[in-house]
């Protein structure tokens, strides 16, 4: 591990995870709760670019601080109304986005060679966990076809986005549930002109990061264990 990425590591305190019930099948959950968007982007990278064909998947499940994160091909233009709100230029596709408190992000490490995970399948697979977690709380959402993320009528209530580096995923989704929506103004989320964001709260569910986190959690533990 390079001098920076073990810093960056050290930095994040990171709890023990779960035990797995076997090693491929089942995901190791790391609860990483308010984590700054630096260290824990170079943490997720130290991570892959250290691990072996049996290094367990992992979920992490954390807020962010205020940041906004520019993809690769993120065009600077996107961000409307430059403000004391940080900008971090990274290495996943996709255009701007922001992160905040409020914010129920989960990142996955997952070997998609070793489960037989096409990026397309694996973009459509957080996209049905997303679905199917809202569906439980009696929201209708849907995927739109070449903008990748979440929706509830014409609001965006779900980003995401990945990077993979020798066939193994790093970053992952973001589900708004009670935060200051703002940010979003500043910004064509995702690169789209006009785009409007919602969240469970103005939706009527007032449910918190954490029930977001487990029902998040334990869906996408379900889908990918099939993928096994």
């Amino acid at each position: 591990m390079s001098g920076e990425a073990f810093d960056d590591a050290e930095r994040l305190s990171m709890p023990e995870p779960a035990t797995p019930l076997t090693p491929h099948s089942s995901l190791l959950t790391r609860v990483l709760d308010m984590a700054e968007y630096m260290p824990t982007w170079r943490a997720m990278q130290a991570f892959t670019g250290e691990r072996g064909p049996e290094t367990p998947d992992e979920l992490w499940l954390l807020q962010h601080p205020p940041v906004y994160t520019l993809g690769l091909a993120g065009k600077p233009e996107h961000l409307l109304e430059p403000s004391e709100i940080p900008v971090v230029k990274i290495d996943r596709g996709g255009q701007i986005t922001y992160h905040g408190p409020g914010q129920a992000v989960i990142y996955l490490l997952i070997d998609l060679h070793r489960r037989k995970l096409m990026v397309r399948q694996m973009v459509r697979l957080l996209e049905q966990a997303l679905i199917d977690v809202l569906a439980g709380w009696g929201i209708t959402a849907e995927r739109r076809d070449g903008a990748p993320g979440v929706y509830v009528g014409e609001a965006k209530i779900a980003a995401l986005g990945l990077k993979i580096s020798r066939g193994c995923s790093y970053h992952g989704l973001a589900l708004n549930v009670d935060m200051d929506l703002s940010p979003f103004e500043r910004i064509n989320p995702c690169g789209y002109e006009g785009l409007v964001c919602t969240q469970l709260r103005d939706l009527g569910v007032m449910a918190t990061v954490d029930e977001a986190h487990a029902r998040l959690a334990a869906r996408l533990n379900e889908l990918l264990v099939q993928t096994a």
